[in-house]
């Protein structure tokens, strides 16, 4: 999708057969203006697809420097510390932040982001993996030439951009490499039955978690075959339900000795269902996680996990952003993560380990 240039309130005016006095009185709504008249002129800038801009709005003392991030969920631990970190940078320079969830409807992503874009946002962040699908390509192109054309940007935070000639800033972790460390970890306790659970086929962050495991899997001589991916989603109800259904169809304990969590919620909910299962962990399977929320070091046992940036992404996201606003759109940023090593990862049981 190719930019268009930035429609003004002259092109407005001339589109609806008013003056552009007019359009600027109904646009702002401070002045009395026939029905039939404002009809007219707010047809012609959706026509258009006309957005005061936030610049000049903000020289004349109309606008306000806010930044908005959009979320999939406001209860999600990993999505409210990425919020906390847009917040606190933006505190500190002395912007707004506006959080808007939106229970990964795209409707109300897009009619969040033109709201943003309306009410003069000048950065609008889009925060965690998605399903990278051709609807959610166009999706994103839209969002960034519609808010580049109106002098504000689109940053894409801790998902990587559909088409890197889109204006938009990018500012993601290394999922793969993470996922490789953790994987990595366990063969070296001496496992080699390791189930992936939490995974969701399409979805640019489980997809490359899912791509570090089975790449650490094979970087220690394993065949294709060993991988075992359980495709049951996020979130601890999820984890619990794939993890008890795991046990049930390999008798208890059964075929694997340890499990990867596709993160800390899905791994709450699979040390549930093993200790409903009257199993112990690590002493009869190993679990790890990912992303080190608050609670995983007050899970039982405490859990070994990938700390992930979270808050630093939301920080990096407003930071560089606004460092060089010039040179930001179309960057690609990656910060690093690494493991933090608890008490839910032990050696196979004996007579279970590899031979």
């Amino acid at each position: 999708m190719a930019a268009k240039g930035r429609v003004t309130i002259r092109e407005v005016a001339e589109r609806a057969g008013v003056s552009v006095a007019t359009v600027s009185r109904v646009l702002s709504g401070n002045y009395p203006v026939p029905s039939a008249t404002r009809t007219r002129v707010m047809r012609a800038a959706q026509a258009l697809d006309y957005v005061a801009n936030a610049h000049a709005r903000a020289l004349v003392g109309g606008g306000r420097k806010m930044v908005a991030v959009v979320l999939r969920q406001v209860t999600s631990p990993f999505y409210a510390q990425v919020a906390e970190g847009v917040e606190a940078e933006a505190a500190e320079r002395g912007w707004l932040c506006l959080v808007g969830a939106t229970a990964g409807d795209p409707q109300r992503e897009m009619d969040f982001v033109q709201l943003m874009r309306e009410e003069g946002a000048r950065l609008v962040i889009l925060v965690g993996g998605v399903v990278e699908d051709d609807a959610y390509r166009e999706r994103v192109a839209h969002y960034a030439h519609a808010l580049d054309s109106s002098g504000a940007r689109l940053v894409l935070c801790g998902r990587p951009a559909p088409d890197p000639d889109i204006p938009a800033l990018v500012v993601e972790f290394d999922n793969e490499a993470g996922a490789r460390a953790i994987t990595g970890h366990l063969l070296s306790a001496g496992h080699r039955r390791i189930a992936f659970l939490g995974g969701l086929p399409g979805n640019t962050a489980l997809d490359a978690r899912v791509a570090g495991y089975r790449a650490a899997l094979a970087e220690h001589g394993l065949p294709p075959g060993a991988a075992h991916v359980v495709d049951c989603g996020l979130g601890r109800a999820a984890g619990h339900r794939a993890m008890t259904e795991l046990l049930k169809s390999t008798g208890d304990t059964g075929e694997f000795t340890a499990v990867f969590a596709g993160d800390d919620m899905v791994a709450a909910g699979a040390l549930r269902a093993i200790a409903d299962a009257g199993l112990r962990v690590p002493d009869d399977i190993s679990v790890v996680g990912y992303n080190d929320i608050p609670l995983a070091e007050d899970f039982s046992p405490p859990l070994t996990t990938v700390r992930t940036p979270a808050e630093e992404l939301g920080r990096a996201a407003v930071r560089i952003a606004l460092r060089d606003p010039e040179h930001a759109a179309g960057a690609h940023h990656l910060l690093g993560t690494h493991i933090v090593v608890r008490d839910s990862v032990s050696p196979p049981p004996p007579g279970r380990a590899p031979k």
